[in-house]
Formats: C-alpha cells, structure tokens, sequence
C-alpha cells in the first residue's frame, strides 16, 4: 500500500490543470487569445519554412550535381584518351561548363522557390470557399497536416525531385493555413481597434519568421546537417496542430454546431468589388519589391560593394525592428483615426517607392541597410492598414464569412513571390539591377494615388447583426449580417441615403450583376 501513496497528489494536481485549462476554455476572451497564439505559430512557421532553405538549398543543390557529375566525368576520361585534337575540346568544353552549370543551377533554386508560391495561387480560388464552407480550424489543422508532411520530406529528401514535391506540397498546406488562420483572426475579433492590433501581432510574427529562418536555417545546416532545421520545424507544427485540438477541438459537435456560417459571397463575386480589388492590387504591389530583391540583391552587393557572405545574410535582419515599429505605429494610429486607413497605406506605398529606389545608390553596406529598413517599414503599413480593411469591407458589404476575401488577399501575395525568384533574375540580366529597383519603386509611387478611391471607406458601419436578432445567444466573433447599410445621409427630400463614393457609377453595375448571379 505505501508506494500507491504519491499517486494521490500526483493525480489531484492533474484534476486541478484540467479544471484549470477547462476555465480557460470556457472564457471567450482567454479563448481566443489561445486562438491568436496558435494562429501567430502557424504563420511563423509558414514564412520559417518559407525562408529557411535560403541559405540550404543553393550549397546543397551544388553538392548534388557535384556527386553526380563525378562519376560519369571519371569514366569519360578513362574511355577516351587525351590526344592533341580533343585535348582542345576538352579545354573548350571546361571553359564553357562552369557558366552553363551555373545558370542551370540558378534557373533550378529559382523555380524551386517560386513552386510554392505557385501552387499557393492555384489553390486559393478552392482553399478560399471550403474554408468558408467548413468554417476556420478544420482548415487550419489540414494545412499544419500538410505542413508537418512537406517539412519531413525536405529533411531526408535526396535528389531535387523530391525537395520540388516537398516545397509545392508547402504551398499546398500554407493555402490552407495562412488563410484560414488570418480570417479566424478577424472573425474572433470583430471591434476595431481590437482586430487591427491582433492583425497587428500575427504580421509581426510574420516578419519576425521570415528574417530570423536564414540565420537559423545556416547555422544549424553548418554545425548539425541539413535534417536538423526542418525535423525543428516538423515538431512545432506538430506541436501547434495539437494545440488546436486542445483549444478548438474541431471535430466536437458543440464546434460543429456553432460552425454553421451563413453562405458567404462567392470569391469571384468579391474579386468583382471595386473597394477589395483597390486593396488587392495595393498588396501586390507593395510586395513585388521585396520578392524581387531576395533573389538577386545578395549578387549585386557581391559585385557592387564586395560584400561577405556573412553581410549578405544580415542585410535583411534588422528590417524586422522598423516593420514591427510600422506595424505598432499603424495599430496606434488606426485606434485614433481608423477612417483614414487608406492614407496609413498610401503612404506606406510612397516609402516603399522611395526606399526601392535608393536601393541601387547604395555603395556601402550601413546605406542599404537603412534603405531596406525603410522598405520593410513600407510594408508593414500597407499590410497592416489594409489586411483589416478587407475585413471591414466584406462586413458592410457582404457577408461576414472571410475565408475567399482573405484567399484573395493571399493570391496578390502569391502572386509577386511566385514572379519574384523566376522573373527578378532574368530582368536584372537584361536591364540592369537600378531598372529593376527603379521601376518597382515607380509603380509604387504611382500605385499610391490611388489609394483615394478608398477614402469613404471609413463612412461605411454595420448594421446590427442577424444573430443578434435571430439568435438569444450573443455572436462570438461573427457578424451574420446579410446585407449591411452605410452610414445615412439625408437628401434634399430628407430621405436616407447612403455617402458618395468613387465608384458610384459602376455600383449599379455591380449590384445588377451581383442580383442576377
């Protein structure tokens, strides 16, 4: 009987952390904090992944080719002796190899990065309505599956077939998770300014993985091997993906039962709103600067200013201090003056011209780590004035369901990442590095203006919610508004109307369009 007595505390101190994390679940408010934690991991490790194979892949890539040149080169020389007249051929030969291997290679890492972006935009147009069908963490949990899937294989993946498979399969589970994860964001939190700042906080993970995976990524492929860093990787999404399970728990019939959204507009209806493709077009072009640069900045300080390896590897990290600064700057001020969200963007447009081209100026290292600060800062008012901007528009103008307008969203992403490692090499081969970096901060600058047609965006408010009405329950985090009002504005005759608006005249042809479909 003596060693069953420590059983006793043992198991009352398990009684009292399950009633301790049941309290926990069952508070709305603490609840989705847990949801945000789990959301921020799942794009930390998405933008991880994303970047960690940029100091990986080019070395491991060259050692493949290397291993399978070896042997066929060996056997060549000692089936066919050198003699005078292929002895030149050879020499010929040996001269215009390293070039042609070197683009190869080139042309191989390219398509290998963009793979994921590409299947990413492929997916969204499906990923965005079953998301919306099956609302937010079933969708999640497929994409972390995914994600745990494609992540082992990079780490015992052998030949570049297989680190393909793995890296488009990446892109595949991130369709999924990145925005099924930022659409539970904005449909936990509905109230401005609360929904601003946890946007707020899920893009500063964002930045915070994409520049912290290069120098992790290389330092454990130089002292563990290149399976360290993805098996890493593997257990936190394992990790997150059980979290969600915990918290969520998905697959219960109380989730299932609260899961009944309400049918959300189509995806290709919302691709036809004004206000949403204004957004989408600014995402898009926001990012193309940093997508292009990736890819072909290290070459060009290589040649421009002699930079180390060590220099090109930390040009890009801190960045990550003026993007969180961006991203705090845009919550606080969004709080204050959230109907002037179109200028925080414009503006970060603006920067963004102006950062891209002072880019190819720069002839030492501090210069272009001030300037790649200030595109980074850029960004990250663009992102964050505008992420939650198409929040609010599906709620005045659709439905609140958002899983196609936040798949749109990832789709003006995909897009410049999936142009970025493919195009950027092959324009800098033709025009230059400054033509390139010059007409990306142009289209910026010009881009900016047009952030004006989103100016009466902030007159626009809901109507009181359809669960409010319908339901005795109070909504958790969701709008069901079928057709929400703008604010009223009385006419000469004192009858209601709704405020002027840039795109007044094409809004009878989008309404009639939207009643016929």
């Amino acid at each position: 009987m003596e060693p069953a007595a420590p059983v006793g505390p043992a198991r009352a101190a398990a009684i009292k952390l399950s009633e301790a994390m049941g309290a926990v679940l069952q508070d709305p408010r603490r609840q989705r904090r847990l949801v945000l934690v789990i959301v921020c991991i799942a794009l930390f490790l998405d933008n991880m992944l994303y970047m960690v194979i940029v100091p990986i892949v080019p070395d491991y890539i060259a050692h493949m080719q290397k291993a399978g040149r070896n042997t066929p080169s060996t056997e060549a020389s000692t089936l066919q002796p050198s003699t005078p007249a292929n002895g030149g051929a050879n020499m010929g030969n040996t001269s215009e190899s390293p070039k042609a291997e070197t683009e190869s290679e080139d042309v191989k890492i390219g398509v290998l990065f963009a793979s994921k972006a590409i299947l990413q935009l492929l997916v969204n147009p499906l990923s965005g309505p079953f998301i919306d069908r099956m609302s937010y963490d079933v969708p999640l949990l497929i994409g972390l599956g995914v994600l745990f899937a494609s992540t082992l294989l990079f780490a015992f993946a052998e030949d570049y077939a297989t680190l393909f498979a793995a890296r488009s399969l990446q892109g595949l589970g991130s369709a999924f998770a990145d925005t099924s994860g930022i659409a539970m964001i904005a449909d936990k939190y509905p109230e401005e300014p609360e929904r601003s700042r946890a946007l707020g906080v899920a893009l500063a993970f964002i930045s915070f993985g994409s520049l912290v995976a290069p120098p992790f990524g290389g330092f454990l492929y130089e002292f563990a091997g290149k399976h360290v860093p993805f098996l890493v990787l593997a257990a936190v999404s394992l990790f997150d993906a059980l979290l969600l399970l915990v918290v969520a728990k998905p697959f219960s019939a109380a989730t299932r039962a609260r899961a009944n959204l309400p049918v959300g507009t189509p995806i290709h209806r919302l691709m036809l709103d004004p206000y949403i493709a204004v957004v989408a077009g600014a995402l898009t072009t926001c990012n193309i600067p940093l997508a292009f640069l990736e890819p072909t900045i290290a070459t060009w300080m290589e040649h421009t200013m002699a930079a180390s390896e060590w220099e090109t590897g930390m040009a890009w990290l801190p960045a990550f201090v003026p993007h969180v600064l961006g991203v705090y700057l845009t919550v606080r001020l969004a709080a204050r003056y959230p109907h002037l969200q179109w200028l925080y963007g414009a503006l970060g447009l603006a920067v963004i011209g102006a950062s891209s081209c002072v880019v190819p100026a720069c002839r030492s290292f501090a210069p272009l780590v001030v300037s790649l600060c200030g595109l980074c800062f850029g960004i990250a008012l663009v992102d964050t004035a505008l992420l939650p901007t198409l929040a609010f528009l599906v709620d005045v103008r659709h439905v609140s369901v958002y899983g196609s307008v936040y798949a749109i969203a990832d789709i003006s992403y995909s897009v410049a990442y999936a142009l970025g490692p493919i195009v950027a090499g092959h324009i800098v081969h033709s025009l230059g590095f400054a033509q390139l970096s010059l007409g990306m901060g142009l289209a910026n600058l010009l881009y900016a203006p047009v952030l004006l047609l989103l100016r009466n965006v902030g007159l626009l408010r809901r109507s009181r919610s359809e669960r409010d009405v319908l339901l005795d329950e109070p909504p958790q985090g969701l709008y069901d508004a079928v057709r929400l009002r703008e604010r009223p504005v009385s006419d000469p005759d004192g009858a209601p109307q709704s405020p002027s608006g840039p795109f007044d005249e094409c809004e009878d042809v989008y309404n009639n369009y939207y009643t016929r479909s």
